[in-house]
């Protein structure tokens, strides 16, 4: 697959992600974030691992796990509590901080050196994404803070992690997906039963909405993203990010009734402008791939970025 058909794939995944606040405000019940995040991901991950047939092996078991955790179940719990603590625009702006971490764990863990440009362009997406979705200043919430920082510390660990670890040979993204969905929706169900009591009654809007966070916005969404980060460098698919809170904007403008100000449309067209620079590759091999790009390096995780609101 060409590299530009790459990316456009790959960006399908955080665009998805950006619809999750307007179908889970229209479509959910409320106040059930774990609920909400256990059901998008373990059954994502079981249909996925029933396509994929394949168990992971020996130290795969354990990787799996780990991967698992901090790209879904300390991830989504993580960023839930950050946006029921305060205000869902700043947990955006902080998660939008993410790929200053993966540019800085990449020279840790993959060598890579962070160059001017990434650093610059980092700065520019969160620059441009506070300004789409900050209002109103809100109290700041300590605990809030901390879990915001500590879900896009963990989606970024798990994205330079996958891509340091790669995946088996013989194992493709669908299975690997599939293993960790599946871990981090058997982690996260079991905090959901301990926090949230017994699974509400669902009427058919809830179902329909489950079924699409599950499906499309789950299983093809992280499928589609995992296949990217196999062919792309870590930091050209984090800086796709973005895209999912002004998805959430464009959704709110066009099916909420939200209205965009001058400010928050100037803020769009900085954060597109970074997605796109942060696709432009440092330097190619003589083959023509990216430098960074080497098959030891395979595939790492994204997630969910809270938009103009609360967005599980």
């Amino acid at each position: 697959m060409k590299r530009p058909a790459t990316v456009l794939l790959t960006a399908l995944a955080p665009i998805s992600w950006g619809t999750t606040y307007a179908v889970t405000t229209e479509l959910l019940p409320p106040d059930r974030p774990l609920f909400t995040a256990a059901l998008r991901a373990l059954p994502a991950g079981l249909v996925l691992l029933a396509l994929a047939r394949v168990l992971p092996r020996g130290v795969w078991w354990g990787k799996a796990a780990v991967l698992g955790a901090l790209n879904i179940g300390a991830f989504f719990p993580l960023l839930f509590l950050s946006a029921y603590r305060m205000p869902g625009g700043m947990a955006a702006v902080i998660g939008s901080v993410g790929p200053l971490f993966v540019v800085g764990l990449s020279a840790l863990l993959l060598g890579q050196r962070p160059t001017p440009r990434s650093v610059l362009t980092g700065i520019l997406a969160a620059f441009g994404v506070s300004l789409v979705v900050l209002k109103a200043a809100g109290a700041l919430d300590t605990v809030g803070v901390l879990a915001a920082l500590a879900s896009t510390a963990s989606m970024s660990a798990g994205t330079v992690l996958t891509k340091r670890w790669g995946r088996p040979d013989g194992v493709g993204p669908l299975a690997l997906t599939a293993w960790q969905l599946t871990a981090g929706g058997l982690l996260i169900a079991p905090l959901a039963l301990l926090a949230e009591g017994a699974p509400p009654v669902l009427d058919g809007r809830a179902v329909g909405g489950y079924l699409y966070l599950a499906l499309a916005n789950t299983a093809v969404a992280y499928l589609l993203w995992f296949r990217g980060i196999g062919r792309l460098t870590a930091t050209q698919v984090t800086f796709l990010g973005p895209l999912s809170p002004l998805t959430a904007a464009v959704v709110g403008w066009a099916a909420l009734g939200q209205s965009l100000t001058p400010l928050q449309l100037t803020g769009m067209a900085l954060a597109f402008t970074a997605t796109v620079a942060g696709q432009l590759r440092p330097g190619v091999s003589s083959a023509g791939t990216p430098v960074s790009a080497d098959r030891s390096a395979a595939v790492p995780a994204a997630g969910l970025t809270v938009a103009s609101h609360r967005s599980p």
